[in-house]
């Protein structure tokens, strides 16, 4: 046995390395090689060119559900070992995981293929890197739903193939279940949302002293996480000002043309989408900062999306009422998009589901619908058969939506100011003002409250009828043949 001093210097060098191995635990390696490299700490901050974008999992708590505290633990693991593998991969940082949610960044002290450009170089290389990762990532999500590493290549670190293993192993034999497989194939379907932006930023250490953590900060950084909440599930949300430096760079049709190929080598709905569909441009309006407004694209990352959706909603067919209340969920968040739609409504006919259009027709434009009946004299027989040739189910969302887009501009009045001239004048002036003003506002608050209401609800539970008085006597007869 040594002496005390042999046990004190043991103890040391046991503590060094504990230390050591947390910190290669819990410190990014990708930071401390930066700060190696750069040979000392950075004690002062920065502002450099950066592109950041932040995912979000859509809905996970709705399917955590199916998960146990481990299991959940194994699934996020999973998931973002795969995710930052392709931020690796393409010389990205991940900058932080919040429960659900991560951000990273392209450029700065901790992106070494930034180096030796000039500024037009490093925004061209960054706009481009970070636009295609997102991209990537969403499709790697898809595949993670499939249980399937093919995203990975031969060299991909140890930890990153056993996180995958686990997370795996917990997906396939949910699917294998013969009691869960139809539930977990229809409802369990990872699905992120990504919104990225690009502009010059603040980096550097932020935090007390023994709490520092390198990070990113900005109005360019806020503007990428406002894109992230409002960016499409399974899609993508830019600022304008990604955009144009993708457009400039020849990335926004390279992409364009590439998706094109991918559509039609899948005999996807989507080979038909134009440039303008796959970067549709909207603007959004954000109530919290009294009605800013950014102009934004949505993008289109998997050419196969609409069959998928389609697909997944025959599978929620099977679920009865349940899986009818899931499956108008789609038809709600995805009415604005022709292709998703038509997918829909071919699978709906498949399974001999009748959405009663004429209805739908009548609730939405009563006008419309009267002028057929006096088209054809009161012959309504006629009239449901001519609206179910003319109208697609899509057709009738877009007429939805331009009544609810003419609803939400109904805004605030200007108000007249009346010179003074005297104190009855004035305020005889401002009472016919203000009751005129009042009458105003009440007309609209009704038209929306019409709309939102009874209009728009009424739509999506005709649509969950047809679809339950399709699924409900089958599942009942299922039932009995099983007694």
């Amino acid at each position: 046995m040594g002496g005390p001093e042999t046990r004190r210097r043991g103890s040391f060098e046991e503590e060094l390395r504990f230390r050591r191995e947390i910190e290669e635990y819990y410190l990014p390696k990708q930071l401390i090689d930066a700060i190696f490299e750069l040979g000392e700490i950075p004690r002062y901050s920065v502002t450099a060119q950066i592109g950041v974008a932040f995912i979000d999992i859509a809905d996970y708590t709705y399917i955590s559900k199916f998960l146990s505290p481990n299991e959940n633990q194994a699934i996020l693991n999973g998931l973002y070992a795969a995710l930052n593998w392709v931020i690796r991969r393409h010389g990205g940082y991940l900058n932080k995981i919040e429960g659900d949610s991560l951000m990273f960044h392209f450029g700065g002290l901790t992106d070494p293929r930034v180096k030796g450009l000039n500024e037009e170089e490093q925004i061209n290389y960054i706009a481009r890197e970070l636009f295609f990762t997102c991209v990537e990532m969403q499709r790697v999500v898809a595949l993670f739903n499939q249980a399937s590493d093919k995203f990975m290549y031969e060299d991909a670190d140890h930890s990153v193939r056993e996180a995958l293993r686990k997370a795996f192993e917990i997906i396939g034999a949910m699917r294998s279940s013969i009691e869960l497989s139809a539930a977990f194939n229809a409802l369990f379907q990872i699905r992120v949302r990504i919104g990225a932006n690009i502009g010059e930023v603040t980096v550097g250490n932020f935090g007390p002293d023994g709490a520092k953590q390198w990070d990113v900060i900005g109005l360019p950084v806020i503007d990428a996480k406002r894109m992230e909440s409002t960016a499409p599930i399974g899609g993508l949300r830019i600022s304008d000002h990604l955009y144009n430096v993708l457009e400039n760079a020849g990335v926004v049709e390279a992409y364009y043309q590439r998706f094109r190929r991918e559509a039609e080598a899948m005999f996807s709905s989507f080979r038909e989408i134009t440039r303008e569909e796959l970067f549709r441009s909207s603007e959004v309006v954000l109530k919290d900062k009294k009605g800013v407004q950014f102009n934004t694209y949505s993008v289109q990352v998997s050419p196969g999306l609409p069959e998928a959706i389609a697909d997944q909603a025959e599978l929620l067919l099977g679920k009865g009422e349940t899986g009818a209340d899931r499956i108008v969920e789609f038809l709600q968040y995805y009415r604005g998009n022709k292709y998703v739609i038509q997918a829909m409504e071919r699978a709906f006919n498949r399974r001999g589901i009748v959405i009663r259009k004429p209805f739908i027709l009548k609730t939405i434009y009563p006008r419309k619908y009267r002028a057929y009946l006096e088209r054809f004299d009161g012959d309504e027989q006629a009239v449901d058969r001519k609206i179910a040739e003319e109208y697609t189910l899509f057709a009738l969302f877009d007429i939805l939506g331009r009544l609810q887009d003419k609803v939400n501009s109904l805004g605030e009045f200007r108000e007249d100011t009346p010179g003074f001239e005297s104190y009855e004048q004035y305020m005889s002036q401002q009472q016919k003002t203000l009751l005129r003003l009042g009458k105003l506002r009440q007309t609209n608050e009704l038209r929306r409250l019409r709309f939102y209401h009874f209009v728009y609800p009424l739509v999506f539970r005709s649509i969950r009828a047809a679809i339950v008085e399709h699924v409900v006597p089958r599942q009942e007869e299922a039932e009995l043949l099983d007694a």
